[in-house]
Protein backbone atom coordinates (compact mmCIF):
# COMPACT_ATOMS: atom_id res chain seq x y z
CA UNK A 1 0.00 0.00 0.00
CA UNK A 2 1.85 3.34 -0.73
CA UNK A 3 1.26 6.37 0.95
CA UNK A 4 -0.96 8.24 -0.54
CA UNK A 5 -3.40 5.27 -0.25
CA UNK A 6 -2.73 4.99 3.56
CA UNK A 7 -3.21 8.72 4.30
CA UNK A 8 -6.36 8.63 1.85
CA UNK A 9 -8.03 5.70 4.29
CA UNK A 10 -7.28 6.71 7.24
CA UNK A 11 -8.39 10.53 6.96
CA UNK A 12 -11.80 8.78 5.38
CA UNK A 13 -11.61 6.55 8.48
CA UNK A 14 -10.52 8.86 11.08
CA UNK A 15 -13.30 11.78 9.91
CA UNK A 16 -16.54 9.24 9.47
CA UNK A 17 -15.09 7.60 13.24
CA UNK A 18 -15.98 11.20 14.36
CA UNK A 19 -18.93 11.39 13.00
CA UNK A 20 -21.72 10.24 13.62
CA UNK A 21 -21.39 6.84 11.85
CA UNK A 22 -19.01 3.78 12.97
CA UNK A 23 -15.54 3.64 12.10
CA UNK A 24 -12.51 2.45 13.19
CA UNK A 25 -9.74 4.72 12.47
CA UNK A 26 -7.18 3.31 15.75
CA UNK A 27 -7.36 0.16 14.67
CA UNK A 28 -6.42 1.48 11.00
CA UNK A 29 -3.46 3.40 12.81
CA UNK A 30 -2.01 0.72 14.59
CA UNK A 31 -2.24 -1.52 11.16
CA UNK A 32 -0.46 0.84 9.37
CA UNK A 33 2.14 1.63 11.99
CA UNK A 34 2.71 -1.60 12.48
CA UNK A 35 2.89 -2.11 8.63
CA UNK A 36 5.74 0.17 9.15
CA UNK A 37 5.98 1.57 6.01
CA UNK A 38 4.25 5.02 6.61
CA UNK A 39 6.05 7.52 8.79
CA UNK A 40 4.14 7.42 12.39
CA UNK A 41 4.42 11.43 12.33
CA UNK A 42 2.06 11.60 9.29
CA UNK A 43 -0.27 8.48 10.64
CA UNK A 44 -0.93 11.28 13.69
CA UNK A 45 -1.63 14.01 11.75
CA UNK A 46 -3.44 12.76 8.95
CA UNK A 47 -5.62 10.74 11.90
CA UNK A 48 -6.13 13.89 13.83
CA UNK A 49 -6.91 16.13 10.80
CA UNK A 50 -9.50 13.65 9.46
CA UNK A 51 -11.16 13.03 13.34
CA UNK A 52 -11.26 16.89 13.69
CA UNK A 53 -13.02 17.58 10.69
CA UNK A 54 -15.56 15.26 11.65
CA UNK A 55 -16.06 15.74 14.85
CA UNK A 56 -16.55 19.90 13.19
CA UNK A 57 -19.17 18.17 11.40
CA UNK A 58 -20.98 17.36 14.41
CA UNK A 59 -20.42 20.91 15.95
CA UNK A 60 -22.37 21.57 12.37
CA UNK A 61 -25.06 19.75 12.81
CA UNK A 62 -25.51 20.89 16.61
CA UNK A 63 -26.10 24.37 15.17
CA UNK A 64 -28.90 23.27 12.81
CA UNK A 65 -31.03 21.88 15.43
CA UNK A 66 -33.88 23.56 16.39
CA UNK A 67 -34.01 24.81 20.91
CA UNK A 68 -35.57 22.89 22.85
CA UNK A 69 -36.02 22.90 26.77
CA UNK A 70 -36.91 19.98 29.68
CA UNK A 71 -35.08 18.37 32.47
CA UNK A 72 -32.41 16.81 30.70
CA UNK A 73 -32.10 19.58 28.94
CA UNK A 74 -31.31 22.22 32.04
CA UNK A 75 -28.86 19.40 33.35
CA UNK A 76 -26.96 19.07 30.50
CA UNK A 77 -26.45 22.65 29.43
CA UNK A 78 -25.81 23.54 33.07
CA UNK A 79 -22.82 21.35 33.17
CA UNK A 80 -21.35 22.39 29.73
CA UNK A 81 -22.13 25.58 30.89
CA UNK A 82 -19.70 25.36 33.68
CA UNK A 83 -16.89 23.76 31.76
CA UNK A 84 -17.17 25.65 28.58
CA UNK A 85 -15.50 24.55 25.16
CA UNK A 86 -12.51 22.44 27.48
CA UNK A 87 -15.16 19.77 27.58
CA UNK A 88 -14.54 19.12 24.37
CA UNK A 89 -11.21 17.68 25.65
CA UNK A 90 -13.16 14.60 25.49
CA UNK A 91 -14.55 14.23 22.47
CA UNK A 92 -12.52 11.23 21.41
CA UNK A 93 -15.02 9.35 23.84
CA UNK A 94 -16.71 6.59 21.72
CA UNK A 95 -20.73 8.10 21.67
CA UNK A 96 -19.98 10.66 24.36
CA UNK A 97 -17.66 12.57 21.96
CA UNK A 98 -20.06 12.46 19.85
CA UNK A 99 -22.73 14.21 21.72
CA UNK A 100 -20.45 16.67 23.39
CA UNK A 101 -19.60 17.73 19.85
CA UNK A 102 -23.48 17.98 18.87
CA UNK A 103 -24.20 20.08 22.21
CA UNK A 104 -20.92 22.24 21.76
CA UNK A 105 -22.48 23.53 18.11
CA UNK A 106 -26.15 23.99 19.67
CA UNK A 107 -24.67 25.89 22.01
CA UNK A 108 -23.29 28.20 20.12
CA UNK A 109 -19.93 28.13 21.19
CA UNK A 110 -17.36 29.95 20.03
CA UNK A 111 -15.32 28.41 16.72
CA UNK A 112 -11.96 29.09 17.63
CA UNK A 113 -12.10 27.36 21.43
CA UNK A 114 -14.06 24.65 19.95
CA UNK A 115 -11.89 23.86 17.67
CA UNK A 116 -8.98 24.23 19.70
CA UNK A 117 -10.15 22.00 22.32
CA UNK A 118 -11.17 19.27 19.76
CA UNK A 119 -8.14 19.01 17.61
CA UNK A 120 -6.16 18.85 21.34
CA UNK A 121 -8.42 16.11 22.48
CA UNK A 122 -8.04 14.13 18.74
CA UNK A 123 -4.45 15.01 19.00
CA UNK A 124 -3.79 13.32 22.41
CA UNK A 125 -6.24 9.98 21.66
CA UNK A 126 -3.71 9.23 18.43
CA UNK A 127 -0.58 9.72 19.82
CA UNK A 128 -1.73 7.71 22.79
CA UNK A 129 -2.80 4.98 20.84
CA UNK A 130 0.79 5.74 18.56
CA UNK A 131 2.65 5.84 21.04
CA UNK A 132 1.71 2.37 22.77
CA UNK A 133 1.62 0.72 19.50
CA UNK A 134 5.18 1.24 18.52
CA UNK A 135 6.31 0.74 22.32
CA UNK A 136 4.31 -2.31 22.08
CA UNK A 137 6.39 -3.22 18.71
CA UNK A 138 10.07 -2.06 19.98
CA UNK A 139 9.29 -4.46 23.54
CA UNK A 140 7.85 -7.48 20.84
CA UNK A 141 11.04 -7.55 19.08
Amino acid sequence: MNDILSYGALFASSFLSATLLPGSSEVLLVTLLLAGKTPASGLIFVAAVGNTLGGLTNVVIGRLLPPKQGRWHDTAMAWLRRFGPAVLLFSWLPLIGDLLCVLAGWLRFSWLPVALFLAIGKILRYVVVATATLQGMAWWH
